[in-house]
């Protein structure tokens, strides 16, 4: 039996391939997806973020790892689909990933309330129970944030 995911998915669809919830989920929407590939999803920023709070009072702006550990995510949804697609559809409960290691990230524009970030993760390699990937965060077309991202599963 074959598996497609049906585009875009919506954050419950997203729930169901991470394990980040309320205030720690930083993926609203996939718009893309290429199995084993790439992954494009959006994060829509608001005002009402808790880390706006003290991040900083009357000039807010995201924490660049916040940034990062966006791409992150939706390098966690990127395997987790093709996962699915793999196994025809089947759950991918209970499979969590951490990261490990970050390379090469640049911050280039300030994120802040009201930006749609575009999240766009492409797969440079899996090894053993790791994924590598490069991730480019954009906001209006203008890159924001990248950095090379090592994710492994966790042995359950």
């Amino acid at each position: 039996m074959s598996f497609e995911p049906q585009l875009p998915l919506d954050v419950s669809a997203i729930q169901a391939l991470l394990p980040h919830r309320y205030p720690f989920l930083l993926v609203d929407r996939v718009v893309e997806f290429e199995a084993h590939k790439r992954v494009l999803c959006f994060k829509n920023v608001t005002i009402n973020e808790p880390f706006f709070q003290g991040h900083f009072p009357g000039q807010p702006v995201m924490p660049g790892v916040l940034v990062i550990e966006a791409l992150a995510q939706a390098g966690g949804v990127l395997t987790q689909l093709s996962h699915q697609i793999d196994s025809g559809g089947a759950s991918v409960a209970g499979r969590v990933f951490y990261l490990v290691k970050v390379d090469d990230a640049k911050f280039s524009r300030m994120v802040v309330p009201g930006d749609r970030l575009e999240l766009e993760v492409t797969l440079k390699r899996t090894i053993r129970n790791m994924a590598q990937f490069i991730g480019v965060a954009r906001v209006d077309g203008q890159q924001a944030a990248c950095a090379e991202i090592l994710c492994a599963e966790a042995k359950g």
